[in-house]
């Protein structure tokens, strides 16, 4: 058991030394969780707002003293030595550090994944992304170069394209064909949502203004479900998926394919559903033809006839991404990794008019937002991948409701991101 494993370290003075990129509400939260993790810790936190990473520490009791701010190797190298811990503004500092196992990105910045992750590869430290942007945007290409470098890419439990892999290893190890993959959404998508919408929500809930925009503009649905997708082959239904209201009750009769009455198309779709009732968790339709299994799943009340959902009731995000820190480090174990063909990606729609020398600002802004469809679709219609869009200058005019493509915008080319999804499509 891992629990077992890690006490032992716990037990022997040697956790796993995890060294973190971002300090954000994601990364001071899996800070706090580690905390309380037997035979692990967290000893060096990036992030280029050097103050937040240095409340995170004292957040779990760090005293100011035993927290030594640098961008140098040596110098951070001596300070995790002593027993101190360690801030920086750079992603990459972690990488090359001996007194650091492993590196886990937990931002949700694929600019900042990319380059946490290269720096890993060129430096054969192992990686963790609890950044599915990252993944999305570049991570067919990162675990290449960390399969040819011999390092571990993968990206972790806790958010819903991880949780999902776990129960998609569940129903395919017991044959259960899937028919839809997918999660459950508490609020309905409107497109237009920018942080003015949802300035008051965010202000109780104590969130930032564009990551709550970017869950109801559906951009972080569409990064999910195509993480999700490049995982297991799983394809859209069609684009941006179709999002029906549904219960446990119903949502097997609903995702039965068509010539059984349902939506699905196809097998092996992904999807999301909206309703309070299977909201934050994930699940995995199948359809079982074996009347002896079906008969014993309706005993065990897991449903009737011939489709069955099986349900996860929640992902706790960044909380779980520890588990899988560990299995990477002391098994080689990876949680989620993408296959070598795309089937999905998530392009970018102008929220409104936008003109020659604008800025795109960030997922869950005024200005953009992002939407799934199969990879082949967005390839021909040259769609800008919406991981790239953040910073990018337009440089034509876009209407509202337009697809913003690679030819309207002009990208920092020196931006590793940038660098890393040019190689990865010309794998293609």
């Amino acid at each position: 058991m891992i629990q077992n494993e890690l006490a032992r370290l716990e037990a022997a003075g040697r956790p796993i030394r995890v060294g973190v990129s971002g300090a954000g509400w994601i990364g001071s939260g899996f800070v706090a969780q580690v905390a309380h993790v037997k035979g692990m810790q967290v000893n060096l936190l990036a992030d280029t707002d050097v103050e937040a990473a240095r409340q995170a520490f004292m957040a779990v009791g760090w005293p100011a003293e035993d927290i030594v701010e640098t961008d140098k190797a040596v110098i951070a190298e001596d300070a995790l030595r002593a027993g101190k811990r360690v801030i920086s503004p750079s992603y990459s500092l972690a990488a090359q550090l001996g007194s650091v196992d492993i590196v886990a990105d937990i931002t949700p910045s694929p600019a900042t994944g990319a380059e946490t992750a290269y720096a890993c590869i060129q430096n054969g430290k192992d990686i963790v992304l609890v950044n599915i942007e990252a993944d999305v945007t570049v991570g067919r290409i990162l675990h290449k170069l960390a399969r040819e470098a011999g390092i571990l890419y993968t990206v972790s439990s806790g958010d819903e394209p991880g949780c999902l892999m776990e129960l998609w290893d569940f129903v395919t190890t017991l044959g259960y064909e899937p028919v839809v993959i997918g999660k459950g959404k508490n609020n309905p998508l409107n497109p237009k949502a920018d942080p003015d919408l949802v300035a008051e929500s965010a202000r109780k809930a104590d969130k930032d203004p564009y990551q709550v925009a970017s869950y109801v503009d559906g951009t972080k649905t569409m990064f999910e479900m195509t993480c999700a997708a490049n995982a297991t082959g799983c394809r859209p239904m069609q684009r941006g998926m179709k999002g029906p209201e549904a219960t446990l009750e119903n949502v097997s009769e609903i995702f039965a394919l068509e010539e059984d009455g349902g939506i699905t198309s196809r097998p092996r779709s992904v999807d999301f559903v909206q309703g309070s009732s299977m909201s934050g968790g994930v699940f995995i339709t199948v359809r079982i033809e074996d009347r002896r299994i079906r008969e014993d799943l309706e005993y065990l009340k897991v449903g009737r006839g011939k489709y069955y959902t099986f349900f996860r009731p929640y992902h706790l995000w960044f909380l779980e991404a520890p588990i899988s820190v560990a299995r990477a480090y002391l098994h080689r174990q990876t949680t989620l990794v993408p296959q070598d063909q795309p089937v999905a990606d998530v392009f970018t729609i102008a929220k409104r008019n936008l003109h020659p020398g604008e800025i795109l600002d960030d997922f869950g802004g005024y200005t953009f937002s992002g939407l799934m469809d199969e990879a082949e679709e967005v390839k021909k219609f040259n769609g800008l991948p919406v991981g790239l869009a953040p910073g990018a200058e337009i440089t034509r005019p876009v209407s509202a409701g337009e697809i913003i493509t690679w030819d309207d915008v002009k990208l920092d080319e020196d931006s590793r991101v940038v660098q890393l999804r040019r190689q990865q499509d010309a794998l293609e």
